[in-house]
Protein backbone atom coordinates (compact mmCIF):
# COMPACT_ATOMS: atom_id res chain seq x y z
CA UNK A 1 0.00 0.00 0.00
CA UNK A 2 1.24 3.51 -0.45
CA UNK A 3 0.92 5.83 2.05
CA UNK A 4 0.04 9.27 1.72
CA UNK A 5 0.71 11.61 4.31
CA UNK A 6 -1.75 15.01 3.97
CA UNK A 7 0.32 17.99 3.97
CA UNK A 8 -0.09 20.39 7.14
CA UNK A 9 -2.22 23.29 7.12
CA UNK A 10 -1.79 26.80 7.90
CA UNK A 11 -0.51 27.09 11.52
CA UNK A 12 -2.72 30.52 11.72
CA UNK A 13 -5.32 28.62 10.64
CA UNK A 14 -5.10 25.91 13.42
CA UNK A 15 -3.88 28.31 15.82
CA UNK A 16 -7.20 30.36 15.60
CA UNK A 17 -9.60 27.54 15.42
CA UNK A 18 -7.67 26.12 18.14
CA UNK A 19 -7.91 28.69 20.40
CA UNK A 20 -11.38 29.80 19.17
CA UNK A 21 -12.89 26.25 19.89
CA UNK A 22 -10.60 24.88 23.21
CA UNK A 23 -9.48 22.36 21.23
CA UNK A 24 -6.15 20.37 20.34
CA UNK A 25 -4.62 21.75 17.52
CA UNK A 26 -4.29 18.63 15.77
CA UNK A 27 -8.52 18.47 16.01
CA UNK A 28 -8.32 22.19 14.58
CA UNK A 29 -5.92 21.16 11.89
CA UNK A 30 -8.15 17.92 11.10
CA UNK A 31 -10.78 20.20 10.37
CA UNK A 32 -8.87 22.51 8.35
CA UNK A 33 -8.16 19.60 5.83
CA UNK A 34 -12.22 19.17 5.76
CA UNK A 35 -12.09 22.99 4.70
CA UNK A 36 -13.33 24.19 8.36
CA UNK A 37 -11.34 27.46 8.83
CA UNK A 38 -13.76 29.78 11.51
CA UNK A 39 -15.67 29.07 14.45
CA UNK A 40 -18.92 29.13 12.81
CA UNK A 41 -18.36 26.61 10.37
CA UNK A 42 -17.06 24.55 13.14
CA UNK A 43 -19.75 25.28 15.13
CA UNK A 44 -22.27 24.35 11.64
CA UNK A 45 -19.73 20.81 11.34
CA UNK A 46 -20.03 19.79 15.18
CA UNK A 47 -24.01 20.63 15.32
CA UNK A 48 -25.58 20.09 11.85
CA UNK A 49 -28.72 22.05 12.32
CA UNK A 50 -32.13 21.28 10.15
CA UNK A 51 -31.84 24.86 9.29
CA UNK A 52 -29.23 24.14 6.95
CA UNK A 53 -31.65 21.15 4.37
CA UNK A 54 -32.80 23.29 1.44
CA UNK A 55 -36.21 24.39 -0.04
CA UNK A 56 -37.07 20.93 -1.51
CA UNK A 57 -38.75 23.38 -4.53
CA UNK A 58 -35.79 24.31 -5.53
CA UNK A 59 -35.15 20.77 -7.22
CA UNK A 60 -36.50 21.09 -11.25
CA UNK A 61 -39.94 19.65 -11.80
CA UNK A 62 -40.86 19.52 -7.70
CA UNK A 63 -43.85 21.74 -8.17
CA UNK A 64 -45.17 19.54 -10.78
CA UNK A 65 -44.55 16.30 -9.18
CA UNK A 66 -46.53 17.74 -5.98
CA UNK A 67 -49.44 19.32 -8.27
CA UNK A 68 -49.40 15.41 -9.90
CA UNK A 69 -49.79 13.94 -6.79
CA UNK A 70 -52.40 16.12 -5.23
CA UNK A 71 -54.37 15.92 -8.54
CA UNK A 72 -54.15 11.78 -8.32
CA UNK A 73 -55.42 12.48 -4.37
CA UNK A 74 -58.40 14.44 -5.03
CA UNK A 75 -59.22 12.22 -7.76
CA UNK A 76 -58.81 8.97 -6.25
CA UNK A 77 -56.75 7.78 -8.63
CA UNK A 78 -54.53 4.32 -7.42
CA UNK A 79 -50.92 5.29 -6.52
CA UNK A 80 -47.78 3.29 -6.94
CA UNK A 81 -44.42 3.10 -5.27
CA UNK A 82 -41.91 1.71 -7.64
CA UNK A 83 -38.17 0.93 -6.50
CA UNK A 84 -35.31 -0.66 -7.10
CA UNK A 85 -34.22 -3.89 -5.11
CA UNK A 86 -31.10 -2.34 -3.24
CA UNK A 87 -31.17 -0.81 -0.02
CA UNK A 88 -31.67 2.76 -1.34
CA UNK A 89 -34.37 1.36 -3.23
CA UNK A 90 -35.97 -0.42 -0.70
CA UNK A 91 -35.83 2.22 1.94
CA UNK A 92 -37.13 4.53 -0.76
CA UNK A 93 -39.98 2.60 -1.45
CA UNK A 94 -40.65 2.35 2.18
CA UNK A 95 -40.26 5.91 3.13
CA UNK A 96 -42.79 7.36 0.21
CA UNK A 97 -45.35 4.74 0.25
CA UNK A 98 -45.58 4.76 4.58
CA UNK A 99 -46.06 8.62 4.47
CA UNK A 100 -48.60 9.10 1.69
CA UNK A 101 -50.49 6.13 3.36
CA UNK A 102 -50.25 8.32 6.71
CA UNK A 103 -53.17 10.40 4.79
CA UNK A 104 -54.17 8.46 1.78
CA UNK A 105 -55.17 4.80 1.29
CA UNK A 106 -55.25 3.82 -2.21
CA UNK A 107 -51.43 3.41 -2.33
CA UNK A 108 -49.81 0.18 -3.72
CA UNK A 109 -45.59 -1.04 -3.89
CA UNK A 110 -43.93 -2.61 -6.68
CA UNK A 111 -40.02 -3.98 -6.80
CA UNK A 112 -38.64 -5.66 -9.70
CA UNK A 113 -38.08 -9.29 -9.11
CA UNK A 114 -33.92 -9.04 -9.85
CA UNK A 115 -33.60 -11.96 -11.88
CA UNK A 116 -37.37 -12.03 -13.90
CA UNK A 117 -37.03 -8.14 -14.35
CA UNK A 118 -33.82 -6.96 -13.27
CA UNK A 119 -32.55 -3.39 -12.62
CA UNK A 120 -34.97 0.04 -12.81
CA UNK A 121 -38.24 0.12 -14.34
CA UNK A 122 -39.55 -2.66 -16.29
CA UNK A 123 -41.94 -3.43 -18.49
CA UNK A 124 -43.90 -5.86 -16.64
CA UNK A 125 -43.87 -3.67 -13.71
CA UNK A 126 -45.79 -1.32 -16.22
CA UNK A 127 -48.68 -4.03 -16.95
CA UNK A 128 -48.84 -5.11 -13.16
CA UNK A 129 -49.70 -1.51 -12.94
CA UNK A 130 -52.54 -1.33 -15.77
CA UNK A 131 -53.83 -4.50 -14.32
CA UNK A 132 -54.90 -2.99 -10.94
CA UNK A 133 -56.11 0.30 -12.49
CA UNK A 134 -53.16 2.31 -11.25
CA UNK A 135 -53.07 5.58 -13.25
CA UNK A 136 -49.30 7.15 -11.83
CA UNK A 137 -46.29 5.43 -10.65
CA UNK A 138 -43.26 7.11 -8.88
CA UNK A 139 -40.59 5.69 -9.31
CA UNK A 140 -37.50 5.83 -7.12
CA UNK A 141 -34.09 5.27 -7.56
CA UNK A 142 -33.99 4.35 -11.00
CA UNK A 143 -36.01 5.63 -14.20
CA UNK A 144 -33.53 8.10 -15.25
CA UNK A 145 -33.13 6.43 -18.24
CA UNK A 146 -36.51 4.68 -18.95
CA UNK A 147 -37.30 6.51 -21.95
CA UNK A 148 -38.96 3.33 -23.62
CA UNK A 149 -40.75 2.43 -20.46
CA UNK A 150 -41.88 5.82 -19.88
CA UNK A 151 -43.49 5.82 -23.45
CA UNK A 152 -44.78 2.45 -22.96
CA UNK A 153 -46.75 3.28 -19.95
CA UNK A 154 -47.84 6.98 -21.72
CA UNK A 155 -49.14 4.77 -24.34
CA UNK A 156 -51.23 2.64 -21.37
CA UNK A 157 -52.48 5.92 -19.76
CA UNK A 158 -50.13 6.11 -17.27
CA UNK A 159 -48.43 8.62 -15.75
CA UNK A 160 -44.75 8.76 -14.51
CA UNK A 161 -42.76 11.13 -11.52
CA UNK A 162 -39.28 10.00 -11.66
CA UNK A 163 -37.23 10.20 -8.48
CA UNK A 164 -33.32 9.20 -9.34
CA UNK A 165 -30.02 10.18 -8.40
CA UNK A 166 -28.01 9.11 -11.21
CA UNK A 167 -26.52 10.60 -13.79
CA UNK A 168 -29.23 11.51 -16.68
CA UNK A 169 -28.47 10.11 -20.51
CA UNK A 170 -28.52 12.60 -23.42
CA UNK A 171 -32.60 12.98 -23.35
CA UNK A 172 -34.70 12.29 -20.43
CA UNK A 173 -37.85 10.32 -20.42
CA UNK A 174 -41.15 12.49 -20.80
CA UNK A 175 -42.45 11.94 -17.47
CA UNK A 176 -44.93 14.31 -15.63
CA UNK A 177 -41.83 15.34 -13.13
CA UNK A 178 -37.92 14.17 -13.47
CA UNK A 179 -36.77 15.05 -10.05
CA UNK A 180 -33.04 14.77 -10.20
CA UNK A 181 -30.32 16.77 -8.76
CA UNK A 182 -28.16 15.52 -11.37
CA UNK A 183 -30.17 16.75 -14.07
CA UNK A 184 -27.89 19.58 -16.08
CA UNK A 185 -30.95 21.80 -16.26
CA UNK A 186 -31.42 21.44 -12.27
CA UNK A 187 -30.33 24.16 -10.51
CA UNK A 188 -30.64 22.73 -6.71
CA UNK A 189 -27.85 23.61 -4.47
CA UNK A 190 -26.88 20.14 -3.21
CA UNK A 191 -26.22 17.10 -5.93
CA UNK A 192 -25.16 14.57 -4.30
CA UNK A 193 -27.99 12.95 -2.73
CA UNK A 194 -28.72 8.91 -2.75
CA UNK A 195 -32.59 7.76 -4.30
CA UNK A 196 -33.99 8.20 -1.19
CA UNK A 197 -32.37 11.79 -0.28
CA UNK A 198 -34.67 12.62 -3.17
CA UNK A 199 -37.19 10.87 -1.72
CA UNK A 200 -37.34 13.06 1.34
CA UNK A 201 -36.96 16.14 -0.37
CA UNK A 202 -40.84 15.12 -2.12
CA UNK A 203 -42.24 14.32 1.37
CA UNK A 204 -41.00 17.69 2.48
CA UNK A 205 -42.55 19.29 -0.71
CA UNK A 206 -46.10 17.75 0.03
CA UNK A 207 -45.25 18.00 3.73
CA UNK A 208 -45.17 21.75 3.56
CA UNK A 209 -48.36 21.96 1.50
CA UNK A 210 -50.08 20.54 4.19
CA UNK A 211 -48.73 22.27 6.99
CA UNK A 212 -46.04 20.06 7.92
CA UNK A 213 -42.79 21.30 9.90
CA UNK A 214 -38.76 19.53 9.23
CA UNK A 215 -39.53 18.14 12.80
CA UNK A 216 -43.30 16.23 11.83
CA UNK A 217 -40.91 14.35 9.28
CA UNK A 218 -37.60 13.21 11.32
CA UNK A 219 -39.15 9.62 11.89
CA UNK A 220 -38.05 8.65 8.11
CA UNK A 221 -34.94 9.75 8.49
CA UNK A 222 -33.75 6.56 10.33
CA UNK A 223 -34.39 5.49 6.01
CA UNK A 224 -32.46 8.34 4.45
CA UNK A 225 -29.49 7.44 7.23
CA UNK A 226 -29.64 3.91 6.11
CA UNK A 227 -29.57 4.55 1.92
CA UNK A 228 -27.25 7.47 2.02
CA UNK A 229 -24.62 4.95 4.58
CA UNK A 230 -25.51 2.05 2.10
CA UNK A 231 -24.80 3.83 -1.38
CA UNK A 232 -21.66 5.68 -0.59
CA UNK A 233 -22.69 8.91 -1.62
CA UNK A 234 -20.36 11.52 0.24
CA UNK A 235 -21.44 12.40 3.91
CA UNK A 236 -21.21 16.25 3.09
CA UNK A 237 -23.64 19.20 3.33
CA UNK A 238 -27.19 17.97 3.14
CA UNK A 239 -26.12 13.92 3.34
CA UNK A 240 -24.35 15.06 6.67
CA UNK A 241 -27.73 16.60 7.82
CA UNK A 242 -29.71 13.91 6.58
CA UNK A 243 -27.40 11.14 8.16
CA UNK A 244 -27.12 13.31 11.36
CA UNK A 245 -30.50 13.58 12.34
CA UNK A 246 -31.40 9.80 10.54
CA UNK A 247 -28.61 8.24 13.28
CA UNK A 248 -30.32 9.77 16.21
CA UNK A 249 -33.82 8.25 15.04
CA UNK A 250 -32.42 4.63 14.63
CA UNK A 251 -30.77 5.57 18.23
CA UNK A 252 -33.46 7.20 20.15
CA UNK A 253 -36.74 5.60 18.46
CA UNK A 254 -35.76 3.17 16.11
CA UNK A 255 -38.95 1.89 13.74
CA UNK A 256 -40.08 -1.72 14.73
CA UNK A 257 -38.31 -3.33 11.76
CA UNK A 258 -34.97 -1.62 12.76
CA UNK A 259 -35.40 -3.59 16.43
CA UNK A 260 -36.25 -6.86 15.06
CA UNK A 261 -32.81 -6.41 12.91
CA UNK A 262 -31.26 -5.04 16.20
CA UNK A 263 -32.29 -7.78 18.44
CA UNK A 264 -31.27 -10.55 16.31
CA UNK A 265 -27.76 -9.03 16.51
CA UNK A 266 -27.63 -7.73 19.99
CA UNK A 267 -26.38 -4.32 19.41
CA UNK A 268 -27.94 -1.00 20.73
CA UNK A 269 -25.79 1.86 19.38
CA UNK A 270 -25.52 1.79 16.35
CA UNK A 271 -22.90 4.70 13.87
CA UNK A 272 -22.92 4.80 10.71
CA UNK A 273 -20.55 2.11 9.91
CA UNK A 274 -23.07 -0.08 12.38
CA UNK A 275 -25.61 1.08 9.62
CA UNK A 276 -23.86 -0.55 6.81
CA UNK A 277 -22.11 -3.53 7.81
CA UNK A 278 -25.38 -5.02 9.91
CA UNK A 279 -28.49 -3.04 8.84
CA UNK A 280 -27.95 -2.72 5.03
CA UNK A 281 -26.63 -6.17 4.35
CA UNK A 282 -30.22 -7.64 5.69
CA UNK A 283 -31.79 -5.30 3.63
CA UNK A 284 -30.02 -6.05 0.75
CA UNK A 285 -29.88 -9.64 1.52
CA UNK A 286 -33.78 -9.76 0.77
CA UNK A 287 -33.35 -8.52 -3.09
CA UNK A 288 -30.61 -10.75 -3.44
CA UNK A 289 -31.65 -14.14 -2.06
CA UNK A 290 -35.58 -13.93 -2.58
CA UNK A 291 -37.07 -10.45 -3.34
CA UNK A 292 -37.03 -7.30 -2.37
CA UNK A 293 -40.63 -6.95 -0.88
CA UNK A 294 -39.75 -8.85 2.39
CA UNK A 295 -37.29 -5.81 2.74
CA UNK A 296 -40.05 -3.27 2.08
CA UNK A 297 -42.65 -5.64 4.28
CA UNK A 298 -39.86 -5.20 7.09
CA UNK A 299 -39.42 -1.35 6.85
CA UNK A 300 -42.81 -0.65 6.96
CA UNK A 301 -43.87 -3.39 9.66
CA UNK A 302 -45.68 -1.82 12.81
CA UNK A 303 -46.15 -5.00 14.53
CA UNK A 304 -43.79 -6.33 16.38
CA UNK A 305 -44.40 -10.22 16.26
CA UNK A 306 -44.93 -9.41 12.55
CA UNK A 307 -41.14 -7.59 12.08
CA UNK A 308 -39.82 -10.25 14.16
CA UNK A 309 -40.79 -13.21 11.97
CA UNK A 310 -39.61 -10.87 8.78
CA UNK A 311 -36.39 -10.35 10.60
CA UNK A 312 -35.68 -13.78 11.03
CA UNK A 313 -36.17 -14.99 7.56
CA UNK A 314 -34.41 -11.98 6.48
CA UNK A 315 -31.32 -13.45 8.71
CA UNK A 316 -31.42 -16.61 6.63
CA UNK A 317 -31.19 -14.61 3.54
CA UNK A 318 -28.06 -13.35 4.78
CA UNK A 319 -26.58 -16.17 5.54
CA UNK A 320 -27.07 -18.06 2.27
CA UNK A 321 -25.89 -14.85 1.00
CA UNK A 322 -22.68 -15.29 2.64
CA UNK A 323 -22.29 -18.44 1.81
CA UNK A 324 -22.73 -17.79 -1.90
CA UNK A 325 -20.53 -14.94 -1.99
CA UNK A 326 -18.00 -17.22 -0.23
CA UNK A 327 -17.92 -20.29 -2.74
CA UNK A 328 -18.10 -17.55 -6.17
CA UNK A 329 -14.81 -15.19 -4.91
CA UNK A 330 -12.96 -18.78 -4.44
CA UNK A 331 -14.09 -19.67 -8.34
CA UNK A 332 -13.33 -16.73 -9.26
CA UNK A 333 -10.14 -16.46 -7.75
CA UNK A 334 -9.29 -19.72 -9.40
CA UNK A 335 -10.18 -18.67 -12.20
CA UNK A 336 -8.18 -15.74 -12.71
CA UNK A 337 -5.40 -17.48 -11.85
CA UNK A 338 -5.66 -19.87 -14.49
CA UNK A 339 -6.34 -17.61 -16.89
CA UNK A 340 -3.41 -16.10 -15.70
CA UNK A 341 -4.52 -12.44 -16.00
CA UNK A 342 -2.88 -11.07 -12.56
CA UNK A 343 -0.72 -8.41 -14.56
CA UNK A 344 -3.89 -7.27 -16.54
CA UNK A 345 -5.25 -3.74 -15.86
CA UNK A 346 -9.00 -5.53 -15.08
CA UNK A 347 -10.28 -8.13 -13.75
CA UNK A 348 -13.20 -9.28 -15.87
CA UNK A 349 -14.76 -13.09 -14.95
CA UNK A 350 -17.75 -14.74 -15.67
CA UNK A 351 -19.66 -18.50 -15.07
CA UNK A 352 -23.25 -19.12 -15.70
CA UNK A 353 -24.17 -20.34 -12.41
CA UNK A 354 -22.86 -17.51 -10.02
CA UNK A 355 -25.55 -15.88 -8.68
CA UNK A 356 -26.40 -12.75 -9.81
CA UNK A 357 -27.58 -11.38 -6.38
CA UNK A 358 -23.96 -11.66 -4.50
CA UNK A 359 -21.71 -10.86 -7.82
CA UNK A 360 -21.26 -7.39 -6.69
CA UNK A 361 -20.01 -8.63 -3.44
CA UNK A 362 -18.57 -10.69 -5.44
CA UNK A 363 -16.37 -8.16 -7.50
CA UNK A 364 -15.12 -5.65 -4.32
CA UNK A 365 -13.81 -9.21 -2.92
CA UNK A 366 -12.11 -9.76 -5.77
CA UNK A 367 -10.71 -5.80 -5.97
CA UNK A 368 -9.21 -6.34 -1.94
CA UNK A 369 -6.74 -9.37 -4.12
CA UNK A 370 -6.09 -7.72 -7.61
CA UNK A 371 -6.42 -4.02 -7.20
CA UNK A 372 -8.29 -2.67 -10.21
CA UNK A 373 -11.72 -2.20 -11.65
CA UNK A 374 -13.70 -5.46 -11.33
CA UNK A 375 -16.41 -7.01 -13.27
CA UNK A 376 -17.88 -10.56 -12.62
CA UNK A 377 -20.37 -11.63 -15.08
CA UNK A 378 -23.47 -14.33 -14.48
CA UNK A 379 -26.29 -15.76 -17.13
CA UNK A 380 -28.94 -13.95 -16.03
CA UNK A 381 -31.84 -15.31 -19.00
CA UNK A 382 -30.55 -15.13 -22.54
CA UNK A 383 -28.35 -12.81 -21.50
CA UNK A 384 -24.94 -12.48 -19.60
CA UNK A 385 -25.44 -9.25 -16.54
CA UNK A 386 -22.51 -8.40 -14.36
CA UNK A 387 -21.89 -5.71 -11.90
CA UNK A 388 -19.13 -3.51 -12.03
CA UNK A 389 -16.95 -2.34 -8.91
CA UNK A 390 -13.76 0.33 -9.54
CA UNK A 391 -10.86 1.52 -7.33
CA UNK A 392 -10.15 4.90 -5.78
CA UNK A 393 -10.05 7.71 -8.29
CA UNK A 394 -10.91 5.76 -11.70
CA UNK A 395 -14.32 6.29 -13.48
CA UNK A 396 -15.74 2.76 -14.49
CA UNK A 397 -19.43 4.37 -15.89
CA UNK A 398 -17.03 6.15 -18.58
CA UNK A 399 -14.87 3.19 -18.91
CA UNK A 400 -18.23 1.19 -19.63
CA UNK A 401 -19.01 3.88 -22.13
CA UNK A 402 -15.72 3.46 -24.15
CA UNK A 403 -16.94 -0.16 -24.94
CA UNK A 404 -20.96 0.72 -25.39
CA UNK A 405 -21.00 -0.87 -28.96
CA UNK A 406 -21.08 -4.47 -26.69
CA UNK A 407 -23.51 -3.23 -23.99
CA UNK A 408 -26.92 -3.87 -24.34
CA UNK A 409 -27.76 -1.87 -20.84
CA UNK A 410 -25.58 -0.14 -18.19
CA UNK A 411 -26.41 2.52 -15.72
CA UNK A 412 -24.42 3.06 -11.98
CA UNK A 413 -21.72 5.51 -11.00
CA UNK A 414 -18.04 6.71 -10.72
CA UNK A 415 -17.34 3.16 -8.72
CA UNK A 416 -20.37 0.96 -9.23
CA UNK A 417 -22.32 -0.09 -12.13
CA UNK A 418 -24.48 -2.55 -13.87
CA UNK A 419 -25.11 -3.99 -17.31
CA UNK A 420 -26.02 -6.54 -19.59
CA UNK A 421 -25.14 -7.68 -22.65
CA UNK A 422 -25.08 -11.18 -25.50
CA UNK A 423 -23.34 -13.65 -24.56
CA UNK A 424 -21.80 -13.68 -27.97
CA UNK A 425 -20.30 -9.94 -27.48
CA UNK A 426 -18.55 -11.02 -24.40
CA UNK A 427 -14.68 -11.98 -25.93
CA UNK A 428 -15.23 -8.73 -27.55
CA UNK A 429 -16.46 -6.83 -24.25
CA UNK A 430 -13.89 -8.40 -22.21
CA UNK A 431 -11.06 -7.29 -24.79
CA UNK A 432 -12.17 -3.84 -25.38
CA UNK A 433 -12.90 -3.19 -21.77
CA UNK A 434 -9.22 -3.72 -20.54
CA UNK A 435 -7.93 -1.83 -23.43
CA UNK A 436 -9.76 1.12 -22.58
CA UNK A 437 -9.15 0.89 -18.87
CA UNK A 438 -5.48 0.12 -19.58
CA UNK A 439 -5.04 3.17 -21.72
CA UNK A 440 -6.75 5.29 -19.72
CA UNK A 441 -6.20 4.51 -15.83
CA UNK A 442 -3.09 6.17 -14.10
CA UNK A 443 -0.79 3.14 -13.27
CA UNK A 444 -0.59 3.99 -9.38
CA UNK A 445 -4.39 3.72 -9.11
CA UNK A 446 -3.89 -0.24 -9.50
CA UNK A 447 -2.01 -0.23 -6.09
CA UNK A 448 -4.11 0.73 -2.87
CA UNK A 449 -3.22 3.74 -1.00
CA UNK A 450 -3.86 4.90 2.53
CA UNK A 451 -4.49 8.96 3.04
CA UNK A 452 -2.86 9.52 6.56
CA UNK A 453 -4.72 12.68 8.37
CA UNK A 454 -1.80 13.47 10.90
CA UNK A 455 1.11 11.60 12.80
CA UNK A 456 -0.29 10.98 16.32
CA UNK A 457 1.55 9.93 19.80
CA UNK A 458 0.12 7.73 21.55
CA UNK A 459 0.69 9.74 24.87
CA UNK A 460 -1.56 12.06 22.50
CA UNK A 461 -4.24 9.42 22.53
CA UNK A 462 -6.65 10.65 25.73
CA UNK A 463 -9.93 10.79 26.53
CA UNK A 464 -10.95 13.97 25.46
CA UNK A 465 -9.36 14.06 22.64
CA UNK A 466 -11.25 10.69 21.42
CA UNK A 467 -14.84 12.55 22.49
CA UNK A 468 -14.03 15.65 20.30
CA UNK A 469 -13.26 12.95 17.45
CA UNK A 470 -16.35 11.52 17.28
CA UNK A 471 -18.12 14.71 17.17
CA UNK A 472 -16.39 14.66 13.69
CA UNK A 473 -18.81 11.35 13.14
CA UNK A 474 -20.86 10.44 10.78
CA UNK A 475 -18.48 9.25 8.72
CA UNK A 476 -18.66 8.42 4.78
CA UNK A 477 -16.95 10.03 1.28
CA UNK A 478 -16.15 13.70 2.19
CA UNK A 479 -15.67 13.29 5.23
CA UNK A 480 -13.47 10.38 6.41
CA UNK A 481 -12.89 8.79 9.66
CA UNK A 482 -9.46 10.39 10.64
CA UNK A 483 -6.29 8.18 9.62
CA UNK A 484 -3.28 8.50 11.91
CA UNK A 485 0.16 7.37 11.91
CA UNK A 486 2.40 6.63 14.90
CA UNK A 487 6.16 5.69 14.37
CA UNK A 488 8.43 3.56 16.62
CA UNK A 489 5.93 1.32 17.89
CA UNK A 490 6.69 -2.25 19.65
CA UNK A 491 4.54 -4.70 20.42
CA UNK A 492 4.35 -5.89 24.25
CA UNK A 493 4.66 -9.62 23.48
CA UNK A 494 1.31 -10.56 23.22
CA UNK A 495 0.97 -10.25 19.68
CA UNK A 496 -1.20 -12.77 17.98
CA UNK A 497 -2.85 -14.01 14.81
CA UNK A 498 -6.99 -14.76 15.59
CA UNK A 499 -9.68 -15.62 13.62
CA UNK A 500 -11.34 -18.70 12.82
CA UNK A 501 -8.44 -18.90 9.96
CA UNK A 502 -5.69 -16.81 11.90
CA UNK A 503 -5.92 -13.79 9.09
CA UNK A 504 -6.21 -11.09 11.80
CA UNK A 505 -3.83 -9.87 14.04
CA UNK A 506 -3.98 -8.61 17.62
CA UNK A 507 -1.46 -6.63 19.23
CA UNK A 508 -0.65 -4.70 22.35
CA UNK A 509 1.70 -2.16 21.21
CA UNK A 510 3.80 1.24 23.33
CA UNK A 511 6.08 3.74 22.24
CA UNK A 512 8.39 4.84 24.98
CA UNK A 513 6.56 6.99 27.54
CA UNK A 514 3.20 5.52 26.51
CA UNK A 515 0.94 3.14 27.90
CA UNK A 516 0.51 0.08 26.30
CA UNK A 517 -3.20 -0.11 23.79
CA UNK A 518 -4.62 -2.62 21.63
CA UNK A 519 -4.96 -2.53 18.37
CA UNK A 520 -6.56 -4.96 15.47
CA UNK A 521 -5.78 -5.44 12.33
CA UNK A 522 -8.11 -7.06 10.44
CA UNK A 523 -6.65 -9.10 7.46
CA UNK A 524 -3.05 -8.52 8.69
CA UNK A 525 -2.36 -11.37 9.47
CA UNK A 526 0.67 -11.89 7.05
CA UNK A 527 2.26 -8.61 8.83
CA UNK A 528 2.76 -10.68 12.26
CA UNK A 529 6.33 -11.28 11.58
CA UNK A 530 6.78 -7.75 10.79
CA UNK A 531 4.59 -6.43 14.55
CA UNK A 532 6.04 -8.84 16.46
CA UNK A 533 9.82 -9.18 15.76
CA UNK A 534 11.06 -7.01 18.92
CA UNK A 535 11.65 -4.20 16.57
CA UNK A 536 10.00 -0.92 15.96
CA UNK A 537 7.42 -0.40 13.63
CA UNK A 538 4.88 2.03 12.27
CA UNK A 539 1.23 1.79 11.67
CA UNK A 540 -1.55 3.26 10.32
CA UNK A 541 -4.73 3.19 12.10
CA UNK A 542 -8.46 4.99 13.53
CA UNK A 543 -8.95 5.14 16.50
CA UNK A 544 -12.29 3.08 17.76
CA UNK A 545 -13.91 2.06 21.10
CA UNK A 546 -13.79 -1.89 21.80
CA UNK A 547 -17.23 -2.80 24.12
CA UNK A 548 -16.06 -5.92 25.57
CA UNK A 549 -18.53 -7.01 28.82
CA UNK A 550 -19.94 -3.61 29.54
CA UNK A 551 -16.44 -2.09 29.45
CA UNK A 552 -15.61 -0.01 27.14
CA UNK A 553 -11.78 0.89 26.09
CA UNK A 554 -9.73 2.29 22.86
CA UNK A 555 -8.42 0.35 20.40
CA UNK A 556 -6.29 1.12 17.40
CA UNK A 557 -8.14 -0.61 13.98
CA UNK A 558 -4.72 -1.17 12.52
CA UNK A 559 -5.41 -0.36 8.29
CA UNK A 560 -1.23 -1.24 7.90
CA UNK A 561 2.44 -1.71 9.44
CA UNK A 562 5.78 -0.89 7.62
CA UNK A 563 9.10 -1.28 9.47
CA UNK A 564 9.89 2.23 11.02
Amino acid sequence: MRWNLAPKQNLETVTHLSQALGIDPLLSSLLAQRGITTFDQAKRFFRPSLEELHDPFLMQDMDLAVKRIQEAIKAQENILVYGDYDVDGTTSVALLSSYLKSYYPKVATYIPDRYAEGYGVSYKGIDYAQDNDITLIIALDCGIKAIEKVAYASKKGIDFIICDHHRPGAKLPKAVAVLDPKRDDCSYPYKELCGCGVGFKLIQALGSKRGQTIEDLLLYLDLVATAIGADIVPVTGENRVLAYYGLKVINSNPRVGYQAILKQVNKTTLTITDVVFIIAPRINAAGRMKHGNHAVSLLVETDPQSAAQWASEIELFNADRKDADKQITKEALVQITQASEQENSTTVVYKEHWHKGVIGIVASRLIETYYRPTLVFTKSGDKLAASARSVKGFDVYNALEGCAQYIEQFGGHKYAAGLTLQEKDYPDFKAQFEKVVSQTIDPKLLSPEINIDAQLDLVDITPKFHRILKQFAPFGPGNRQPVFMTQNLKDTGYGKCVGADKTHLRLTVKQVNSSAIVGIGFGLGDKKDTACANTPFKAVYCIDENQWQGNVSLQLRIKDIQPS
